[in-house]
């Protein structure tokens, strides 16, 4: 069996790190937009549901953002390894994250923060 099989088998990952200095959290309880690092996959899941969900990218130490979620409880789309996957609640809660600081907005040569569609808005009104 390959290495990751057998860590899987155990029904959890963990990313080294103390346990006494994360807060960890559900990848469900994330906000939008908030960007996060996956801490500990399989949390409570059976071995088949942690080998996919590492397989898509949920692997410890992984960054991960929320971008959007369905009305009612209804699945959540996450940004994890440059594509986007959706969840449901059940699945997203047997993945514990930490939550880090907010990203600044990047700004552009300028040094102002904004689109190129923006900017042409912003001449075509002006002219």
């Amino acid at each position: 069996m390959s290495e990751i099989t057998v860590t899987l088998s155990r029904r959890q990952v963990d990313r080294p790190a103390p346990e006494s200095t994360r807060a960890l959290r559900g990848l469900q309880e994330l906000p939008e937009g908030a960007p996060a690092l996956i801490a500990r996959v399989c949390d409570g899941s059976d071995a088949a549901c942690a080998r996919r969900l590492f397989d898509l990218g949920f692997a410890p130490g992984a960054r991960v953002e929320k971008v959007r979620h369905a009305p009612f409880g209804g699945p959540a789309v996450y940004r994890v390894a440059d594509y986007e996957i959706a969840l449901r609640p059940a699945q997203a809660r047997t993945i514990l994250v930490e939550t880090l600081p907010a990203d600044p907005p990047s700004t552009g040569s300028t040094g102002s923060v904004g689109s190129a569609a923006d900017t042409y808005a912003t001449r075509s009104v002006a002219a």
